[in-house]
């Protein structure tokens, strides 16, 4: 395969999660550094809300192993706006928190739009355009979870390709699943883990999912996340998943 596979789930503080995923007697202070430890990936989705100080960055760097990798929600401050192409000076405060002190713990920035944000070729080129291709000495990917229809566009594909965009495939029944290889990795977000299923999944839809995830890594990293859904059973299914891909 030409590119690793990272498997994950969306933060990793949430209190249903205690006795279930994380052990009966840890400590909250200590769960980033356990689930770090069974999955490979986490997307970090409080970036979207907040701003962090560089000590935070760093400290989530040092709590996690050789190998890991976070994603990082972008700013919603930089996304849910009526023109996009005027958020140039939001997306440098966005970088400009401490996000590089992740260093090689740093993985894709994930741009994600309301689901009423239409699609506007110009516009939205103006967009890409402001999206910085490294911060600091580290080398930045992007990707764009779209959540309106009509970004059902080749138009769209073409532009995300030629700013070497991913386009997020978001599995859910609510938004548009765009399957369109725009980048030199993949980004996949899913989103219809059931609380009856003990791994989120049924294990045969897991299969296909450990099936398409080789299948994108033969273009490079695929970064895998088991987000919303059945929020309590999305690291049983990163777990899960993990384990069908050895």
């Amino acid at each position: 395969m030409a590119g690793r596979i990272y498997v994950g789930i969306g933060g990793w503080t949430f209190e249903p999660w205690r006795g279930v995923f994380y052990p009966e007697g840890l400590t909250q202070k200590r769960e980033l550094e356990y689930a770090s430890r069974q999955l490979t990936s986490i997307e970090i989705n409080g970036t979207y809300y907040s701003s962090f100080k560089p000590a935070s960055w760093a400290k989530w760097r040092d709590e996690t192993p050789d190998g890991f990798v976070f994603s990082v929600k972008a700013s919603r401050f930089c996304t849910n706006r009526r023109v996009l192409s005027g958020a140039g000076e939001s997306i440098a405060r966005f970088f400009a928190q401490g996000i590089v002190e992740l260093k090689d713990r740093l993985g894709p920035v994930n741009w994600q739009f309301m689901a009423t944000k239409a699609f506007d070729p110009e516009d939205f080129e103006g967009f890409l355009k402001l999206l910085p291709r490294e911060a600091g000495k580290l080398p930045l990917r992007h990707a764009v979870e779209v959540r309106h229809d009509s970004f059902k566009d080749p138009r769209f594909y073409d532009l995300a390709r030629k700013y070497g965009v991913a386009i997020v495939r978001a599995h859910d029944e609510t938004f548009p699943e765009i399957e369109e290889t725009t980048a030199d990795f993949t980004y996949a977000r899913l989103m219809q883990t059931q609380e009856k299923a003990k791994t989120g999944y049924k294990p045969a839809d897991l299969d296909g999912w450990a099936t398409k995830a080789k299948a994108w890594a033969k273009n490079g990293d695929a970064f895998v996340y088991f987000i919303s859904g059945a929020k309590v059973r999305n690291p049983a299914a990163a777990v899960a998943l993990i384990g069908k891909l050895k």
